[in-house]
């Protein structure tokens, strides 16, 4: 059965993938909400989907639409992370399950809420862990899983990328909206990290700045140390002289775990498993946004 779905963030760089997973299998994105209007990307997808600049009249929208008995099934959640709770709440009180993107909310105590909310409407709030289906993620958890139960891996994790100066004066630049590079850049790989190897138990900052962080993270079978950075001058030598942006590394015990591929349709597969009711709600969230949220 085709359903109907609407989102807001559309102008975001994160849309496209939801805008995409929609139309793959078969959907209706029926309308569309960001304050930005550059959202010519729609035209990829739908040609159809009732645009809105202001929340007010895409709340108005929706509402007379569900009063008409043709009301959404799914609203995506594509707005900054400081957002994200309220528009969550928004949609659970239309009468419609939530998809939101990583983090779900930037504080854990938020999730209760949610989950209060989720109970009190009947609906549900999933959340984009795409990593959690990454073929090689899930053959490396498989394998922990069958190895020793004592063995204690070392971890080492290096993601170096690069953002110009407009990232500072965004929201992505400002730690209260976007949760700083913790919880903006590393929360997915934060979040793999202990799906494979067990809960957060300890940690320790090295260095902490809007645009670089450093420390240790001790999992129940990992000792993880880790490196997230925004500057360009961080990157590897060979990495600035290919012309490259970004320097993704995960090492196990001193071998490369290589995952870059794979990622192309992974957000299409969270909305199968959405659809099919098996995706990841509130409660999967947590471990990632509860260490997030301490180390920060």
């Amino acid at each position: 059965m085709r359903k109907r779905f609407a989102l807001i963030g559309a102008a975001g760089y994160i849309a496209p993938r939801h805008m995409k997973a929609i139309k793959d299998l078969g959907h209706e994105l029926v309308a569309a909400m960001d304050p930005h209007d550059s959202v010519g990307v729609l035209d990829q997808y739908f040609l159809d989907t009732d645009f809105f600049t202001e929340i007010e009249r895409f709340d108005r929208h929706l509402d007379k639409l569900r009063r008409q008995g043709n009301g959404i099934d799914y609203l995506v959640v594509c707005s900054p992370n400081y957002l994200h709770d309220a528009h969550i709440r928004f949609g659970l009180r239309l009468g419609a399950d939530v998809i939101c993107e990583k983090p779900l909310v930037l504080n854990p105590w938020n999730l209760d809420a949610l989950g209060e909310i989720e109970r009190e409407t009947g609906r549900r709030v999933y959340t984009i862990m795409q990593l959690r289906l990454h073929p090689e993620v899930i053959k490396l958890k498989k394998k922990v899983e069958e190895g020793p139960k004592e063995k204690i891996y070392h971890v080492q994790l290096d993601y170096l990328t690069t953002r110009g100066k407009w990232y500072d004066y965004s929201w992505k630049g400002d730690v209260s909206k976007s949760g700083g590079i913790l919880t903006n850049i590393g929360i997915h790989f934060f979040d793999m990290l202990i799906w494979i190897f067990g809960e957060a138990e300890a940690y320790t900052i090295g260095k902490m700045s809007p645009r670089y962080a450093e420390g240790r993270l001790r999992l129940a079978r990992a000792n993880v140390e880790w490196r997230l950075s925004t500057d360009y001058d961080r990157l590897p030598e060979k990495v600035k002289a290919q012309g490259g942006l970004t320097y993704r590394a995960l090492m196990i015990d001193g071998e490369a775990f290589e995952f870059s591929g794979g990622f192309e349709d992974l957000h299409t597969r969270s909305y199968e498993e959405i659809l099919a009711g098996k995706g990841f709600g509130v409660e999967d969230a947590r471990s990632g946004v509860d260490a997030v949220g301490r180390m920060r």
